[in-house]
C-alpha cells in the first residue's frame, strides 16, 4: 500500500493543483510557464555562487589543509572520544551537502555501514545542514545583504546537531 501511494502521491498533487487552478479560473499553462521563466532566471543568478563554493571546497581539501588540521586536533578529539575520521564530514556539511554526502559515502565505503562510523556519518549527515551553502547561494541570489543572524544561528544549530550525533552515536553504538 504505501509503495502504491508513494508512485502515485506526486502526480497526483499535480493533478489536483492543476484541476483546482482550471476550477479558480486560473490559467495554470500561463502560470507554469511564467513559473519556469522565473526558476531558470534564478538557476543562473544561482551559478557564480554555486562555482564560488565548489572551488573553495575543493581547494580546502586538495590543498591537504583539511588533512593538516585533523591531524594537529586528533589527540584532543581522542581524549574526548571522537574518531578523528568524522572531522572532515562535521567541517564539511555546514559548507556543501555535496562534498559532506562525498565524505560520508567514502566513510561508509571504507569503514562499512554498519560501522560505527559508518552510522555516526549517516547520522551527522541527517543531523546537521547546509548552512553556508544555503546562505550564500540562496540569500546572495535574492540580494540579502546582512546574514549575521542567520549565520549565528545556523551554525549554532549545526554545532548542537554534530554534538548530539556524537552524543547519540556513542550512547547507542559506541
Amino acid at each position: 500500500m504505501i509503495i502504491l501511494l508513494s508512485n502515485y502521491i506526486i502526480p497526483l498533487m499535480i493533478l489536483f493543483v492543476l484541476l483546482y487552478g482550471t476550477y479558480k479560473k486560473v490559467p495554470t499553462y500561463e502560470k507554469f510557464v511564467e513559473g519556469g521563466k522565473e526558476g531558470v532566471s534564478l538557476a543562473i543568478s544561482l551559478l557564480p555562487f554555486l562555482l564560488g563554493m565548489i572551488v573553495s571546497i575543493s581547494i580546502f581539501r586538495a590543498s591537504g589543509a583539511m588533512d593538516a588540521f585533523v591531524s594537529l586536533i586528533a589527540p584532543v578529539l581522542t581524549f574526548l572520544h571522537v574518531p578523528p575520521d568524522i572531522v572532515p564530514l562535521a567541517l564539511t556539511r555546514p559548507i556543501s551537502g555535496t562534498a559532506s554526502l562525498g565524505v560520508a559515502t567514502d566513510i561508509i565505503k571504507t569503514e562499512g555501514p554498519d560501522s560505527y562510523l559508518g552510522k555516526l556519518a549517516s547520522t551527522m549527515q541527517g543531523s546537521t545542514d547546509t548552512t553556508l551553502y544555503v546562505l550564500t547561494v540562496y540569500f546572495g541570489a535574492v540580494g540579502i545583504k546582512k546574514m549575521g543572524d542567520a549565520l549565528k544561528v545556523g551554525l549554532l544549530a549545526d554545532f548542537i546537531g554534530i554534538i548530539a550525533s556524537l552524543v547519540i552515536c556513542y550512547l547507542l553504538f559506541g
